[in-house]
């Protein structure tokens, strides 16, 4: 009986060889690289987590330096480029005489035409013109056609005392073939050649493309086959196979009665600032009238945009620095002592009394202030300001101590390169990149920590995972040795076991 029992028993598992172990240990390695096998943790997640709540306050802390810091530059970029709009609408204030503008009214309107400058006076003319100023024009015999062959050579066209020599050889000696070369001749004084075909034939007509009786044309030939001699125009020579079918000649007119000439139609010297545009011939013994007048429209127009770029740079003050309590939301600069001390320099030259030509303030211009803290305009008064003394709003708006020149002394302090706000502007910057620079080392001392708790988890998941397995191995040979127990404890119990006696 106690071999069999000894039999039953010596069936259990023998325990773990060596290719087991070795099988374990490999399943551990691979658990180093597996976040979560052993321990079922999101270790990812976990160290995400918690690294994000390592760094929570400094990186809190450099976000909002950061985006007080972009918010504050942002907000000086607006207040400059309203600056900035600014001093481009004082331009037109601050010299003298740039508010001045005419009108240039001529009644006949076929016999000339006019514009003033402000350096114009008002005032009336009666104007007269007896011719226009015109350039020579010659014109050839007829020909047979545009390409019928005249001849080769060189021709000499002469415009005043200015000379152009055009060589005609074999493949342009045709009336079409001169023309092109005239018209594409370097140095061209002043000339332009076309065909002309009518019933009678083709002609060669040489037009000067300058007026006045100093341009005259002549042209002459030389060398060649002498076929350019119908094209000679030398009345000096007496050689003319040209017809001059107009002659250059000055224009003659009369301002006021009295006579006067010029070369071209349009006449810049007869009346101070007024520049004359001649267009036709007055009928005979008549005359038209041109008026010149003051015309306050330029400048109603270059003070109306003064105003509006002053009211938006107040506007701009009030919004960067004001709280609005309906919504309980501050400006990006609220209380900034830069914009602040702006606004009171700014007023203070707007609120100072000048003296001399009757106009002291911008009240005079009916310019005044707001409930709102901006400018209103009485376009009305303006203009009759403007009428009854430009000389005083011009006194009063340019000129060194004028107001233009003060607002834009003031605000070439703030705008200039190396003024207040590009001082303001380099130290937020720096303020910016040094953020920045504390950004990137934060990143490398969160990369440094997120990797050692990785490591931990890691090490932790894979002794998690050895106490697994020997916790499964072990459950695996308790459970066996019971099944082993309750068989041995099964024969015995049903009389198998028995002994052989001799006989």
């Amino acid at each position: 009986m106690s071999s069999n029992i000894s039999s039953a028993t010596s069936t259990s598992a023998p325990p773990p060889t060596s290719s087991t172990s070795s099988s374990s240990a490999g399943a551990a390695s691979a658990l180093v690289t597996s976040q979560g096998i052993g321990s079922g943790l999101n270790i990812g997640a976990i160290v995400s987590a918690l690294t994000t709540a390592y760094g929570a306050g400094q990186q809190n802390q450099i976000t909002t330096q950061q985006n007080l810091l972009s918010t504050q530059l942002s907000a000086y970029g607006t207040f400059k480029s309203a600056l900035e709009t600014l001093q481009a609408a004082l331009t037109p204030l601050q010299s003298a005489g740039s508010l001045a503008s005419f009108t240039a009214t001529v009644a006949d309107k076929t016999v000339a035409t006019a514009t003033a400058s402000p350096q114009a006076v008002a005032g009336q003319y009666t104007l007269q013109v007896q011719n226009l100023a015109t350039p020579a024009i010659l014109t050839s015999s007829p020909f047979s056609s545009a390409t019928t062959a005249v001849g080769t050579g060189t021709l000499t066209i002469n415009v005043g005392s200015q000379a152009l020599n055009v060589n005609i050889d074999s493949t342009d000696n045709t009336l079409s073939g001169i023309a092109a070369a005239i018209n594409s001749a370097s140095g061209n004084p002043g000339v332009s050649a076309s065909v002309l075909t009518t019933t009678a034939g083709a002609r060669l007509v040489i037009s000067g493309t300058v007026t006045g009786a100093a341009n005259a044309i002549t042209v002459t030939q030389s060398g060649g086959d002498g076929g350019l001699a119908s094209l000679v125009y030398d009345p000096a020579a007496g050689t003319t196979a040209l017809t001059q079918t107009q002659a250059a000649q000055d224009a003659n007119f009369s301002v006021n009665n009295y006579p006067a000439t010029s070369a071209s139609n349009t006449v810049t010297g007869a009346i101070s600032g007024v520049t004359l545009n001649l267009v036709g011939q007055s009928a005979t013994g008549t005359s038209t009238t041109l008026t010149i007048a003051p015309d306050p429209t330029a400048a109603q127009t270059s003070i109306g945009t003064f105003v509006t770029a002053l009211n938006g740079v107040l506007t701009s003050i009030q919004t960067l620095t004001g709280y609005d309590p309906t919504t309980n939301t501050a400006g990006p600069l609220n209380g900034n002592a830069t914009l602040q001390s702006f606004q009171n320099q700014l007023e203070n030259i707007l609120g100072k009394l000048q003296s001399g030509n009757g106009v002291q303030s911008l009240s005079n211009l009916g310019i005044t202030a707001n409930a709102q803290g901006t400018y209103d305009t009485n376009s009305n008064q303006l203009t009759s300001a403007l009428s009854a003394n430009l000389s005083g709003i011009e006194s009063y708006l340019s000129g060194p101590q004028g107001l233009a020149n003060q607002i834009n002394n003031l605000v070439n302090n703030y705008t200039q390169t190396g003024g207040l706000l590009d001082s303001i502007d380099q130290g937020l910057q720096t303020g910016l990149t040094n953020l920045s620079k504390e950004q990137t080392a934060l990143n490398a001392q969160l990369a440094t920590y997120s990797a050692t708790l990785t490591a931990q988890y890691n090490a932790m998941d894979t002794a998690v995972a050895a106490l697994k397995q020997m916790q499964t191995y072990l459950t695996a040979e308790f459970n066996q040795g019971n099944v082993q127990n309750s068989q041995s404890s099964s024969s015995l119990s049903s009389g198998t076991t028995s002994t052989k006696t001799g006989g």
